[in-house]
C-alpha cells in the first residue's frame, strides 16, 4: 500500500530535466522588447473588459498576459539560492506593475465610462480565499513546468490566478483617485505574487532543485525567515477581510431567514429586497405588492428585528398604495389583450394629431405675422381651443396666450381681444399674457 501512495503522489514521475526547466524560466522573466509590447496589450485589454464588464474579455486578456514569468522566476530563485536571478526577477516584475498601472491609469482616466461595474468590484476586496487561489493555483502551474509533458493547465493557472484584473483596477483607482479601491486591488495583486512564489519555492524544494551554489546555515535560514514573514503579512489581513465577508454572509443568511419567517410565510408577496450591511449601521429594506403597514406594524417590526439578534439594524419597507397598483396591472392587462386593430387606429389617430399640429403651426405663424403689425411688441402666441368649466356649466373657448416685451397696456389687450373676435369669427375667446 505504501509503494503504490508513493507512486501515485510521485513528482518526479514524468519530470523534466532540472536545468532545462530553469534554462525555460529564465528566458520568460525578462521584460523588454516583445514581451512589454504583449503585456501593455493585455492589459489594455483587460482594462476596457473590465470597463464594458465583460468577463470573456477580461478572460483573453489573462491568457494573453506573461506575468507569471518573474513571479515564477523569483519562486526558483528562492528554492535555489540564487540571489542574482531573485534580483532580476524583482527586478522585472516591478518594471512589470508599474507599465501596467501606467497603462490603466491612462485607459480609465481617457474613457468617458467611470461606473463601477461588477468585474471591478469583484477586485477590491481580497481575503483568505484569494490566498489559496493564488497558492494552488501557483501549485498546479509549476507542477506543469516541471514536466515533460506540460500538458494545459497553465492557461487555466492564469484564469485562476486572475493577476492582470488587480492591476487594472489599480489604474482605475488611480485614475478616479479612489484609493480604497486601488489598495484593494494592489493587495489582491500582491498576495497572488507573493503566493504563486511561494507554491514555486515548495515545489522546487519539494524536487530537490541544486543549490546555485554553497551557502551556510546561516543563509539557509534567513530565507525561510524572510519566507515566514512574509506569509504571516499577507495571511493576517487576508484571515481579517474573510472574517468580515463570513460575518456579511451570516447576516444576510439570518436577514433571509427572518423575512422568510415573518413575511413570505404569513402570504406577502415580496417584490423588492435590498440587504445593506455595514460595520456601524446596517439596514434590511423591502417593499411588497399588496400589504401596507402601519407605523405601529412597522415598530413591532423592528423591536421583533432586535430580538431576534439583530444589532444596529433598521427595516426599512416601501409603502405602495394598492389600489394603484390594482389600477396600473389592470392598465398594462387591458393593454396586452388588445387586438392589432387597436394598434392601427393609435397610429391613424398620432398621423392625424400631427397632421393636425402641422396645420395650427402654420396658421400660428401667419396670425403672429398679422398681429405684429398692429401690436410689434408681442413676440410669441399659441392659440387652442380648450375646456372651461365652472360649478355650473362647461363650455368650449378658444385660448390666445401671448407674450409681449414690453407688456401690453390694458387698452392694447382690448384692441388685442376685439382684433382676435373679428379674426377668428368668434365671441369666446380668452386672452392670456405670459411673463416668458
Amino acid at each position: 500500500m505504501t509503494n503504490i501512495l508513493t507512486d501515485l503522489f510521485n513528482l518526479h514521475k514524468g519530470e523534466e530535466d532540472k536545468q532545462k526547466t530553469l534554462d525555460n524560466v529564465k528566458s520568460n522573466i525578462s521584460f523588454t522588447g516583445a514581451n512589454l509590447w504583449i503585456l501593455a496589450s493585455a492589459i489594455m485589454v483587460a482594462s476596457v473588459g473590465l470597463n464594458v464588464n465583460s468577463t470573456a474579455v477580461v478572460i483573453g486578456a489573462m491568457l494573453i498576459s506573461p506575468l507569471m514569468g518573474p513571479i515564477v522566476g523569483a519562486g526558483f530563485a528562492l528554492g535555489i539560492y540564487d540571489f542574482n536571478l531573485l534580483r532580476k526577477s524583482l527586478i522585472d516584475l516591478l518594471i512589470a506593475t508599474i507599465v501596467s498601472l501606467i497603462v490603466a491609469t491612462l485607459y480609465f482616466y481617457l474613457s468617458p465610462f467611470k461606473e463601477v461595474q461588477s468585474e471591478l468590484l469583484a477586485r477590491t476586496s481580497p481575503n483568505i480565499f484569494d490566498v489559496l487561489i493564488a497558492f494552488f493555483g501557483g501549485l498546479a502551474g509549476v507542477i506543469a513546468m516541471t514536466r515533460v509533458e506540460k500538458g494545459n493547465p497553465i492557461p487555466g493557472v492564469a484564469i485562476a490566478t486572475a493577476l492582470m484584473p488587480p492591476l487594472c483596477t489599480a489604474g482605475y483607482g488611480l485614475a478616479t483617485a479612489n484609493w480604497k479601491f486601488f489598495l484593494g486591488a494592489l493587495f489582491l495583486y500582491s498576495i497572488n505574487c507573493v503566493f504563486i512564489c511561494i507554491a514555486t519555492y515548495s515545489i522546487v524544494k519539494y524536487l530537490k532543485y541544486p543549490a546555485s551554489k554553497q551557502i551556510d546555515i546561516k543563509h539557509h535560514k534567513q530565507v525561510r525567515y524572510g519566507v515566514t514573514a512574509i506569509v504571516f503579512l499577507m495571511l493576517l489581513p487576508s484571515a481579517f477581510f474573510a472574517f468580515k465577508l463570513y460575518k456579511e454572509q451570516q447576516f444576510k443568511q439570518l436577514a433571509n431567514n427572518f423575512i422568510e419567517k415573518e413575511f413570505v410565510e404569513n402570504g406577502n408577496t415580496l417584490v423588492f429586497k435590498k440587504i445593506n450591511y455595514a460595520t456601524t449601521s446596517k439596514i434590511i429594506e423591502l417593499a411588497f405588492l399588496k400589504k401596507v403597514f402601519s407605523e405601529t406594524e412597522l415598530q413591532q417590526l423592528n423591536e421583533k428585528l432586535k430580538s431576534a439578534g439583530f444589532q444596529n439594524t433598521k427595516l426599512l419597507i416601501r409603502q405602495n398604495s394598492y389600489d394603484n397598483l390594482q389600477s396600473f396591472k389592470d392598465d398594462i392587462l387591458n393593454e396586452v389583450n388588445k387586438k392589432d386593430n387597436t394598434l392601427s387606429e393609435k397610429d391613424k389617430s398620432i398621423a392625424l394629431l400631427e397632421q393636425k399640429l402641422s396645420e395650427n403651426t402654420f396658421e400660428n405663424k401667419q396670425l403672429l405675422s398679422e398681429i405684429n403689425i398692429f401690436f410689434p411688441t408681442v413676440n410669441s402666441i399659441s392659440v387652442s381651443k380648450q375646456s372651461i368649466t365652472s360649478k355650473d356649466s362647461t363650455r368650449i373657448a378658444t385660448i390666445l396666450i401671448y407674450n409681449a416685451n414690453p407688456k401690453l397696456i390694458a387698452a392694447d389687450k382690448d384692441k388685442l381681444r376685439n382684433w382676435m373676435l373679428k379674426r377668428m369669427g368668434r365671441n369666446d375667446i380668452e386672452i392670456i399674457e405670459t411673463e416668458k
